[in-house]
């Protein structure tokens, strides 16, 4: 019977593909484990993206759907190694020890996991997780943030397009929507397509700014997509433009070309990373509240001739 790996990684769209070098490490370290990761059903679909470079190998085996800090199902338990991708403890380290691991691999927590390196606040989420692997001896590459692109979506207007996502999990990431109409109908009368991205709780949002933009009701492809189509639709677009949010951790994985608007997080904990051209972050170069409901003071400093430009001066 083989040995199993349990990864508790139970996020968002962002977290997983920030992840995604810690995931592949995890993978070269236990080669011959069945790896689990604990993650929300819906990432699915981008998990069977991810491969370990110079294999034909998957990262994960199975994607058991979890989400937050609930307590892990009884058919979970008893495995052989068991991963804290998810926080810094003592509730997720807690989750995992219930389910009775041969090993646990985490930072390190007073209360409840004396083993393992210091928690640092303020580093760069995809740095953190390899620097915890690392201190455990598992060697891990911060630069592995491809994944491979799905096969291009039927829509041949996204070839070449700019896609526009104007939504964000919080009100304090949210740039307001006439700004990204301006973006929109600026790019558009350039001559480029412009497409509207978003979850089917943005569509609205989406339909707004397409409106206000002059766009067609067909240009609205938020609320249209799964997350494995979106992520075909920015693959095959030639730019993205966005927030602090998944799609702009899509981008960077698939390599296109983005701009993408900071607030109240700084860009050297979730931003692309630093030496890569293709990914330009735009910072006011203040910090605030991520989880406030109207959009963060820094966020609003930045403006639609900024954007514009940036976008203009992409590859």
């Amino acid at each position: 019977m083989r040995p199993t790996a349990l990864v508790l990684r139970a996020l968002g769209l962002g977290d997983l593909l920030t992840g995604v070098p810690a995931l592949r490490a995890i993978a070269r370290a236990l080669p011959d484990h069945h790896r689990v990761l604990a993650a929300p059903a819906a990432l699915a679909e981008l998990v069977a993206l991810v491969d370990v470079p110079g294999t034909s190998g998957a990262v994960i085996h199975e994607v058991a759907d979890h989400r937050g800090l609930a307590s892990l199902p009884e058919r979970l338990h008893g495995p052989d190694v068991a991963v804290n991708l998810h926080g810094k403890g003592p509730q997720s380290h807690a989750a995992l020890r219930a389910t009775r691991p041969g090993r646990l691999v985490g930072f390190a927590d007073p209360a409840t996991h004396p083993d393992g390196p210091p928690w640092r606040a303020g580093e760069h989420e995809v740095a953190r997780w390899c620097r915890m692997l690392a201190a455990h001896g598992i060697a891990c590459d911060r630069a592995e943030l491809r994944i491979a692109a799905p096969p291009a979506p039927p829509d041949s207007r996204v070839r070449g397009a700019t896609v526009v996502h104007p939504g964000a999990a919080s009100g304090a990431r949210r740039w307001p929507a006439e700004r990204w109409a301006a973006v929109a109908h600026a790019e558009a009368a350039t001559g480029r397509t412009v497409l509207l991205t978003g979850g089917a709780d943005e569509r609205e949002l989406a339909q707004r700014v397409a409106a206000a933009a002059g766009l067609a009701d067909d240009a609205v492809l938020a609320g249209r997509t799964s997350l494995r189509e979106l992520a075909a639709v920015v693959a095959a677009a030639a730019r993205v433009v966005s927030g602090d949010t998944g799609v702009a951790h899509l981008a960077t994985a698939l390599g296109t070309p983005s701009v993408v608007l900071f607030g109240p997080t700084a860009p050297t904990e979730w931003g692309p990373p630093a030496d890569d051209g293709q990914h330009v972050v735009l910072w006011a170069g203040r910090t605030g509240d991520p989880h406030a409901a109207e959009p963060d003071p820094g966020l609003l400093a930045l403006g639609v001739d900024e954007v514009n430009a940036t976008l203009a001066r992409l590859p």
